[in-house]
């Protein structure tokens, strides 16, 4: 098995490219190393991965379909696992360019590639493809045509470009709508770490919605091992998506109140409107995965945070 791992400076990608290299796979990282957030925090990553001998890494912007055309066709790879992409449901209504860009134009050179050097796709969506559906808990079988947000738009068309090319060319593609996916070495924009990072600076969080929002938190070695189980299915030439959650919605104050526990600070709490693009609350049905790989998301928040907090405090010195 030859593995290639887009976004693997990132932090699923981090992650799931440390885990196969642990288990004696070959692993080729690709990411182009963007400054949407601190780059440094993408070296250290990178410094880790690059610690196992079976690691390489391949500086390349999707973009550059030339580029990744080369790599494809020196490499030939077995599977891809794409999590590189242009986050943040904000960042995309203020930045819509680079959304595009990343998001679909980069893609769509990613579906060429595996069409000319056939291989098995995993590819990352996103649970915000829902909107604000009333429907709780979100099914992989309900209405996803009314995104709130270009990010969401953008990760609706990944599965509908997933699926075209599937259905004519006919290597095996399976999209994972992510929700909430959070842990050590996670990502600077999300709630937790701007949160930890604020508490402990003295600065005030904001808490939108008046703190009335719920998010299905998903532990970041939850996400791993449903990846790693989906990579040993045969899917022959099939079509899927899952929903990757950990169907327990968490509570918004809750959630800071745990962090400013394990913290051991206070947070300064500043109480705003809901945000454009934000949904109220999401819940994921992982059933259907569940069925197929015998395994569901566990760990809890108080568990998830405690892991993460322990990694902040010593990737910031603050023990």
């Amino acid at each position: 098995m030859k593995y290639l791992v887009t976004g693997a400076a990132g932090f699923v990608g981090y992650h799931l490219s440390k885990r196969l290299c642990k288990d004696g796979f070959d692993v080729t990282g690709m990411d182009n190393i963007n400054s949407y957030y601190d780059v440094s925090l993408k070296e250290a990553r990178l410094v880790e991965l690059t610690k196992h001998k079976n690691f390489s890494f391949s500086k390349t912007d999707m973009f550059d379909k030339e580029a990744l055309v080369n790599i494809f066709d020196k490499e030939r790879f077995t599977d891809v696992i794409n999590l590189a992409a242009q986050p943040g449901v904000r960042y995309s209504i203020t930045n819509p360019d680079e959304s595009i860009r990343n998001n679909i134009n980069a893609f769509f050179n990613l579906l060429e590639c595996c069409k000319e050097f056939p291989v098995k796709l995993i590819y990352a969506s996103s649970s915000s493809v829902y909107g604000n559906s009333s429907k709780l808990p979100l099914s992989v079988n309900d209405d996803v045509d009314h995104p709130i947000s270009l990010y969401a738009a953008t990760k609706k068309s990944n599965e509908l470009m997933a699926y075209t090319y599937n259905h004519l060319y006919g290597f095996p593609a399976t999209g994972l709508r992510f929700f909430t996916v959070y842990g050590p070495y996670g990502r600077p924009d999300m709630a937790y770490y701007k949160f930890a990072l604020k508490i402990m600076k003295g600065e005030p969080i904001d808490i939108y919605n008046n703190g009335d929002m719920e998010r299905d938190f998903t532990y970041v070695d939850d996400v791993i091992e449903s990846i790693y189980r989906l990579l040993r299915v045969d899917f022959k030439k099939e079509y899927n998506l899952f929903n990757i959650g950990g169907e327990h919605p968490v509570k918004l104050l809750y959630f800071v109140e745990t962090l400013e526990k394990l913290l051991g600070k206070k947070a300064d709490k500043v109480f705003k409107e809901m945000q454009p693009g934000d949904v109220k609350v999401t819940c994921a049905d992982s059933s259907e995965l569940a069925k197929l790989i015998d395994y569901k998301p566990e760990t809890r928040i108080e568990q998830g945070l405690e892991k993460f907090v322990q990694w902040f405090k010593e990737y910031y010195k603050l023990n």
